[in-house]
């Protein structure tokens, strides 16, 4: 399993939490939170899976757009996704129509 998130997530607490549970982190290096370069290996960090991250919080924020779609209001699974669907059917009819 792969995890992309943005620089602000750049800790070594957060890359050993994952690398602990067979999570590899594909978090870009932020050069602004370390006071000393990193020697040694590299972190991983692969830009083309990290491009596909921001389609998915689009999508989201699209999702977020509809007030009543949001996870603490919807209490079963299946009627959240019921949601989901109305909302990504309303889009498209927005986009086609």
């Amino acid at each position: 399993m792969i995890i992309s998130a943005d620089a602000a997530y750049d800790a070594r607490e957060i890359r050993q939490y994952n690398r602990n549970r067979g999570i590899r982190s594909n978090i870009p290096v932020n050069k602004r939170s370390r006071r000393h370069p990193k020697r040694g290996r590299p972190c991983w960090f692969d830009p083309e899976l990290y491009k596909k991250r921001s389609a998915v919080e689009r999508f989201f924020s699209w999702i977020e757009a509809f007030k009543k779609i949001t996870p603490r209001f919807e209490r079963y699974e299946h009627s959240f996704l019921g949601l989901i669907h109305l909302a990504c059917a309303m889009m498209i009819r927005r986009i086609l129509g």
